[in-house]
């Protein structure tokens, strides 16, 4: 028996030692950051300021390359088929990892098959927002007047499947609202029709509010996040009302299943150690976005809670891939 135990420390020892070599000489090239976005958005911005800090930090070049289409598939399937090795990496939001998984009927992809977490960076909450004409400045207020007036209002999102819409009917659903969903292409679209009034409410991240809010054209009624964003400390979280009530936008980095766990450990550190950096924080702020960090493990347990809240959440929406 100890014959052959030694026959196996001998075969697979010299396995076990380039592993952890490599792990420690990782990263010995350039890595790539695939992201899902056009370049400009908050997962894109997230990625480069992260890459210019792990560049410095670790001596190799981390390379944001942008593969917009299809809510995230592409960039989904793409690094879901690249070698396990380090060196292509996701950043994603929720909606291309939990919604995008239900939203389409062949996505491609398995969020807790395919990928190995390695940190959840930013929490970005969506502001509910209501057209000044109405007179509302409260949460507590639009509720009531929403009732008191079904079918009466509408609101503004970034499109069907949306994180915007979800977020929203998930509020209409826990609280018993008849408010009319108004479908836009995106920001771009539903934040300056709700400026002009074609909708008196919606929900959108800070920056892209900010034209409305500067024109002292909406009042900020609540985020949509689990606690206020830091730098909007007045305005509450939606959860104050509804218990348990969490749908903001979220960024992480994710590597392909099956990267060793030394480098995912090397890149949570890394990653982790940038994201706590002043002037990251602060970009991070300009955002819309509170900076997070967690352990791979943390950010899996995220995953799978998200799973099931975004599966009930397309359901309940009706929301159908378009």
């Amino acid at each position: 028996m100890r014959t052959i135990v030694a026959r196996l420390l001998v075969v697979f020892a010299p396995l076990a030692f380039c592993v952890t070599a490599g792990a420690e000489q990782y990263p010995n090239r350039p890595v790539k950051l695939v992201v899902a976005y056009a370049p400009g958005g908050t997962p894109d911005v997230i990625a480069r300021v992260v890459a210019q800090r792990l560049s410095k930090a670790v001596g190799q070049q981390f390379i944001v390359e942008n593969k917009p289409g299809a809510g995230g598939l592409v960039a989904n399937q793409a690094v879901a088929k690249s070698p396990p090795d380090g060196y292509t990496l996701l950043v994603a939001d929720i909606g291309q990892l939990a919604v995008s998984q239900y939203l389409f009927p062949n996505p491609g992809f398995d969020t807790l098959k395919d990928f190995a977490p390695i940190s959840l960076v930013a929490i970005t909450p969506l502001f509910i927002a209501v057209n000044p004409d109405l007179k509302i400045t409260t949460f507590k207020d639009f509720v009531a007047y929403a009732k008191a007036n079904p079918g009466k209002l509408s609101y503004g999102s970034a499109g069907i499947g949306s994180i915007h819409q979800l977020a929203m009917e998930m509020l209409k659903a826990d609280l018993g609202l008849d408010i009319r969903h108004v479908p836009y292409k995106g920001s771009g679209q539903s934040v300056p029709a709700f400026m002009s009034g074609e909708v008196p409410v919606v929900a959108g991240a800070l920056p892209a509010l900010t034209p409305a809010i500067k024109a002292n054209r909406a009042n900020l009624l609540a985020v949509t996040s689990l606690k206020s964003f830091s730098k909007m400390p007045k305005v509450p979280p939606v959860s104050e009302f509804i218990n348990g009530y969490d749908y903001p936008s979220e960024v992480g980095f994710l590597a392909p299943a099956g990267t060793p766990k030394e480098i995912i450990a090397k890149l949570n550190n890394e990653i982790n150690k940038a994201i706590k950096e002043p002037e990251i924080i602060e970009r991070m702020e300009q955002l819309g976005s509170d900076p997070l960090g967690t352990t791979p493990e943390g950010y899996a347990e995220n995953l799978k809670a998200n799973l099931v809240k975004y599966q009930k959440a397309i359901k309940i929406s009706g929301a159908k891939a378009e």
